[in-house]
């Protein structure tokens, strides 16, 4: 059968962009040489595609001299990843030169440079993990790892998610939300309207990000001021939530297309007063968070939970893989359902793979699982006619 091409794509215009470096590069050194052929595609901080010597340093290193622009397009018929090329002599490649496009620009000419098998996108938050890249991926027809255009939009979207599953009888926090214009125009209204419907405490949050990027606690007048301000920086939708009394952060892996299953749910304890970026990502040592797996949960709550997962899960039309993420009352033993992650952290620290490995299932084996269940999806969508002549 030969290895299976795998285009890793990282980077891109978003506020997580550094997650996604370190995500891909975890994911590139686990994917098994003997299995798959590794192309590594960066994006920019501004969206330019770029392949080369070492796409990843050049990013981190934002040195773009040993890299080249390339392309994906939406035509099938062009399928595959195209580089670009100065001379018309040096078109040949690993899937030849003889579809070589007009020059376009400072590009020059672009050239087919490899036959891509799978696309693993590795981009987290906006331009990457809210349905632009899958749609992109589903009109060049190329089979591709985790959800697909609806749920990675539905997901991303923290006001449209909590509307969803909201009308799924999943008990969610309460929630107000408004546009960046009427924060602008109207601040105290807008805040009015936060403190008679949620009170205090409350997060504000942009509608479309994560690794908590834009997030702020707030429990009085001036600091939700501050915390509308803070998300609308990243979003014109921002929502403000009613915080959960003595929430413990409960986080479930899902895994599957059609017939998903759920990991053992793990515990994050944060190192600071919520789980935000620096606790997620900065804090080291003794001031680390804390990932508790198993959850110390009795075994008809985590039971509960685990059916609550694949629930949203196949709420938002779900598939591939998502971290499904709980909040727990501690006083009461309520459960709310916080957020879907579509395209879960893959760092060393990240809870994702770590379920799954305390659920019995090794990071590489998980990355197989994957790549097989994007071939699969690819196959089952293949299956609906997508041509109509009436007789």
């Amino acid at each position: 059968m030969g290895k299976l091409r795998v285009a890793v794509i990282f980077g891109g215009r978003s506020g997580e962009h550094e997650v996604s470096l370190v995500s891909a590069q975890s994911i590139m050194n686990a994917l098994d040489p003997d299995k798959y052929e590794v192309i590594p595609v960066g994006i920019t901080r501004d969206g330019a595609w770029i392949v080369g010597r070492n796409p990843m340093q050049a990013l981190r290193q934002e040195d773009f001299s040993a890299t080249r622009p390339a392309a994906m397009f939406a035509d099938p018929s062009k399928q595959g990843l195209w580089a670009a090329v100065e001379r018309a002599g040096e078109e040949a490649g690993p899937a030849g030169g003889a579809h070589a496009l007009a020059p376009s620009g400072s590009v020059g000419r672009l050239a087919a440079l490899s036959q891509v098998d799978v696309v693993f996108p590795v981009l987290h938050g906006t331009f990457g993990e809210d349905g632009t890249v899958q749609g992109l991926l589903e009109l060049a027809g190329l089979p591709y790892v985790g959800a697909g255009v609806l749920c990675s939009a539905l997901a991303m979207d923290k006001i449209a998610f909590k509307d969803v599953v909201k009308s799924h009888g999943l008990p969610t926090a309460d929630y107000i939300w408004a546009t960046r214009t009427q924060i602008e125009a109207e601040p105290r209204a807008v805040m009015d309207a936060v403190e008679a419907r949620l009170g205090y405490p409350v997060f504000t949050k942009p509608a479309n990000l994560g690794s908590s990027v834009g997030i702020s606690k707030c429990s009085e007048r001036t600091a939700l001021r501050a915390g509308l301000d803070e998300a609308a920086r990243y979003d014109r939708r921002v929502l403000a939530e009613q915080a959960v009394p003595a929430a413990r952060e409960i986080e479930v892996s899902v895994l599957g297309n059609d017939a998903p299953r759920a990991s053992v749910p793990g515990e994050v304890v944060p190192s600071r007063e919520f789980y935000d970026y620096a606790a997620k990502y900065l804090d080291e040592g003794e001031q680390a968070s804390k990932l508790l797996i198993p959850a110390p949960l009795d075994a008809a709550l985590a039971e509960e939970i685990q059916a609550m997962a694949v629930q949203a899960y196949r709420a938002i039309d779900g598939a591939g893989m998502a971290r499904v993420d709980f909040l727990l009352n501690a006083e009461t033993g309520e459960v709310y359902l916080n957020e879907i992650n579509t395209i879960p952290g893959f760092t060393p620290i990240s809870m994702y793979p770590k379920l799954w490995a305390g659920s019995g299932l090794s990071y590489g084996e998980l990355l197989d699982a994957l790549i097989d269940l994007a071939v699969e999806r690819h196959g089952e969508n293949a299956r609906s006619e997508r041509i109509y002549r009436p007789t």
